[in-house]
């Protein structure tokens, strides 16, 4: 991990999307067309929020860097964040755009389909950044020391700036893509050479543009793309790897799945709290995939 933020600062920046969760979850086996009972749920929600939260959880006091509008929903969603622990002082507040929204199906079988409106944040582009460069974090000259989380929501060009930008370059860069559809806008940090990515092993291929059988051949090939680290996962019985001077391994426990949004950016904020207290890698990895299946079978709250 990078070096702690300064006193009074948060301990750890998560930009990227910050919006409401709409979430219908059905405990029965899905299909398309389906017309099933279940229970649809509201929550704060997003790459960068969901990440967040679960710091927030951890102990440690994240702040978001994101667009959030001064609509209703807005409001809503920065009172409801800051019930969590999560600080949205710093996001970008526009009169012209509105929340954001995710919206997804899950089944007995998984997610089903989703969609993310995340169009306010796209439109938004560099402002979120901001606080990094008028000194309320930082300047160019002395950049923001500390950790970052940051999720690949963001706009192609607005992530090619961020890989090279000195606004960054004493940052602990942590990156995760916001889904599989959207892996292909990481490409600029593989050859920066400094990220960690967080990635499944459909996002790895896309990235890569070629077929992985197992999580550990898709690190190894991450790395000869020039990737820095990758912390990633592949199913209930892959393996999550890390890369960092060699591959290390370890399965992901046994659980009943009784939810899948959320589980990666769990996974991720784990590992990056296990981090920062000292663990070690192989420690850091265990604990990550611990706390993302107690995410996944509801022991862990939302």
């Amino acid at each position: 991990m990078g070096r702690s933020a300064p006193g009074g600062l948060p301990d750890i920046l998560c930009i990227g999307s910050v919006l409401w969760d709409i979430i219908g979850r059905a405990p029965v086996h899905m299909r398309q067309g389906a017309d099933v009972p279940g229970r649809i749920t509201r929550l704060p929600g997003g790459v960068a929020m969901n990440i967040a939260m679960t710091l927030a959880r951890f102990g440690l006091r994240p702040a978001v860097l994101s667009a959030i509008g001064r609509d209703s929903q807005g409001e809503e969603l920065i009172r409801a964040a800051g019930v969590l622990g999560v600080d949205c002082a710093l996001a970008y507040r526009s009169d012209d755009l509105p929340t954001d929204r995710y919206m997804a199906i899950e089944g007995a079988n998984g997610l089903i389909a989703a969609i993310a409106d995340a169009h306010s944040l796209e439109s938004a582009g560099d402002k979120i950044l901001r606080p990094l460069a008028d000194g309320r974090l930082g300047t160019a000259e002395a950049p923001w020391p500390g950790p970052v989380a940051l999720d690949g929501n963001l706009t192609e060009a607005l992530l090619a700036g961020i890989a090279g930008s000195p606004l960054f370059a004493a940052a602990d860069l942590r990156v995760a893509p916001a889904s599989p559809g959207k892996a292909d806008r990481l490409s600029p940090f593989l050859g920066a050479g400094r990220a960690v990515l967080y990635l499944n092993l459909e996002e790895a291929a896309i990235l890569c543009q070629q077929p992985f059988a197992t999580a550990g051949a898709a690190a190894e090939g991450l790395l000869a793309r020039g990737a820095g680290r990758v912390l990633g996962a592949h199913g209930a019985h892959a393996t999550g790897v890390g890369a960092d001077g060699g591959v290390i391994g370890a399965p992901p426990p046994p659980v009943m799945v009784t939810r899948v949004t959320g589980a990666g950016d769990t996974f991720m904020a784990a590992h990056i709290v296990a981090e920062s207290r000292g663990a070690s890698r192989s420690e850091a990895l265990e604990t990550a995939l611990q706390a993302a299946a107690r995410y996944v079978s509801g022991e862990m709250t939302a």
